[in-house]
């Protein structure tokens, strides 16, 4: 009596991939903050461009900003509303 021995089946086995599915080129975007650009407090044409219409802070994502960036504009525009360069809230009439 001979027995063969069958391989198991290998459900895990994969054909390899590679690392890079896309052939797309990655995009960098560029920072909306030029690099002579200052994010301070005193710099209100700046600063309005990251506050919405109705006086609120936009988000990183919305400014392609960095974190640090992100970060240090938060804190610019909170400075300019404590002294009252901003507004906390724009009217709506």
């Amino acid at each position: 009596m001979k027995q063969t021995m069958e391989k198991p089946k290998r459900y895990l086995d994969k054909p390899k991939r590679s690392f890079r599915r896309h052939l797309t080129p990655i995009r960098r975007h560029l920072s909306p903050i030029g690099s002579g650009d200052r994010i301070d407090y005193k710099n209100m044409s700046l600063i309005s461009r990251f506050i919405s219409e109705q006086g609120k802070i936009l988000s990183g994502r919305v400014n392609r900003l960095t974190s640090k960036q992100q970060r240090l504009m938060t804190n610019a525009i909170k400075r300019a509303r404590i002294l009252s360069l901003l507004p906390f809230l724009y009217n709506e009439n």
